[in-house]
């Protein structure tokens, strides 16, 4: 019950009574703890959240600062092969294996330990009052628990593995955020050893990934800040009597806190392992067809220039990118051919059915594709007849010892075969030479992309470009333009 009372008074101030109000609020306070066990625990497994771990953790954290001798672990469980279940019996089965799976975890646990489903298949342990060895042998519990675990599932029966990462946690110990990721770090560490391990992080031992994840709240801050740039470089003709071939692809670049320019290489990786590349391609298309690629005119021509973009594995396979292109060049109404986009061989085969489909519908709009880094891949020549490109680009390995190397010719000259049979052009990567060029020319390769020609430049010199592009270049006239 919830009461309150208020004084009666009369006009000189005095007291003559009281009104007393009581009110039933079992409702309320039982919605209150509903709300508070929701904003704690995960509805899934009725474990403890991420937020509440974090939160538990951050008070450890600051516990141990006051005593240096306490000692206490976090561990990251990552389940190994549930995607597959996933995949293979649906959603229900999945959300059926972690509840199963979170009981397996509750009985190989001390009571003063917290355990708490961190999202997805992970998990995460806190134990308090525990030494580094202790929490290896529980570690090992835990995923020999886990692997000797059989989910059953209608006539499959399945199991499935999990990868462990420890990190202590002391008077030394940092912040939540490093914890947290060097915990990640050893669980990388374990599944990069091949799964169903344990692994104790090792300040000394995986500099890179934790790296890695730093990039991720910088890349993060850069688009937030609107510190993505791009570059563009052209590819030209290398026929005789070739036409100017006006295409130019996107380069994504960043420019760090300082404004300084940050090489793709150091950040592409990061955005590719943890998932941030869908993003930056959204970023790159929106830019591509806004402010760069051809409008359509009144008399529905072809474009007259090409912009090329570049799309990583993850964007493919990410089913709401197909809907947001075709939007975006919908609302910018370009000409047919304003856009190519590039997938690497390796997106091609590992997402046959996704990139077929992506390739078709973007086709019939008017836009081209180009199949990056061919000859890298395992089978190549098989596949490629069954994805409608329009042009090949020859693997940059292959081109940059044309010259030097009889196996590197042979295989240039291949590629350079198929695609005129099919009636698909050519493009050679990395040309950083006339020497190259010239050996390229008499392959009978139409194309040719590099520091040669030209090197990336800013996009702000795309309109100069477009307006007097490099002009065409032969193996008997190497001057580039």
């Amino acid at each position: 019950m919830q009461d309150s009372a208020a004084p009666i008074r009369d006009r000189g101030g005095r007291l003559i009574g009281v009104v007393m109000v009581f009110h039933d609020v079992s409702q309320e306070r039982r919605l209150q703890r509903a709300l508070s066990y929701q904003a704690t625990h995960d509805a899934l497994t009725g474990l403890s959240n991420r937020r509440e771990f974090e939160q538990r953790l951050t008070e450890t954290l600051h516990a141990s600062r006051s005593d240096p001798d306490a000692r206490h672990v976090v561990l990251y469980l990552d389940l190994d092969q549930f995607k597959v279940v996933n995949d293979t019996c649906g959603h229900q089965a999945g959300d059926r294996l972690l509840k199963q799976i979170t009981s397996v975890l509750q009985t190989r646990i001390r009571t003063s330990d917290t355990l708490a489903r961190l999202g997805g298949d992970e998990f995460g342990v806190l134990l308090l009052d525990c030494d580094l060895d202790m929490a290896q042998r529980i570690a090992e519990e835990l995923r020999q628990a886990i692997r000797d675990f059989r989910f059953v599932w209608q006539d499959l029966v399945m199991n499935v593995g999990v990868s462990i990462g420890l990190a202590e946690v002391n008077g030394e110990s940092d912040t939540l955020s490093t914890l947290m990721s060097a915990a990640d770090v050893a669980c990388y560490a374990a599944k990069e050893s091949g799964r169903n391990r344990v692994h104790t992080y090792n300040q000394g031992h995986a500099p890179e990934r934790l790296r890695e994840m730093q990039w991720v709240s910088r890349i993060n801050r850069a688009r937030e800040e609107d510190r993505l740039v791009l570059y563009c470089q052209p590819i030209v003709s290398i026929r005789d009597g070739g036409e100017p071939f006006r295409q130019f692809e996107l380069l994504l670049r960043m420019r760090d806190e300082n404004g300084l320019l940050v090489q793709p290489a150091e950040f592409i990786p990061a955005a590719e392992r943890f998932n941030l590349m869908p993003a930056l391609d959204r970023w790159v298309v929106r830019q591509a067809c806004q402010n760069l690629a051809h409008k359509r005119s009144a008399d529905g021509t072809r474009a007259p220039y090409c912009i090329s973009i570049n799309l990583s594995t993850t964007t493919i396979n990410d089913e709401h990118f197909l809907d947001y292109v075709i939007a975006e060049m919908a609302t910018a109404d370009l000409s047919p051919g304003a856009l190519c986009f590039e997938l690497t061989e390796t997106t091609a085969m590992t997402s046959l059915a996704a990139a077929t489909h992506f390739i078709h519908e973007l086709r019939k709009r008017g836009c081209k594709f180009a199949l990056d880094d061919f000859g890298s891949g395992l089978s190549s020549f098989l596949f490629l007849k069954n994805l409608p490109v329009d042009y090949i680009k020859i693997d940059g390995g292959f081109v940059h010892n044309v010259t030097q190397d009889v196996i590197d010719r042979s295989m240039v000259e291949a590629i350079t075969q198929i695609g005129r049979t099919m009636g698909i052009a050519t493009i050679a990567e990395r040309v950083d030479s006339a020497e190259v060029l010239n050996q390229l020319a008499e392959l009978g390769v139409q194309f040719a992309q590099g520091h040669y020609i030209a090197s990336p430049q800013p996009i702000e010199v795309l309109a100069t470009l477009v307006a007097s592009p490099p002009r065409a270049v032969t193996g008997f006239d190497l001057k580039a333009g």
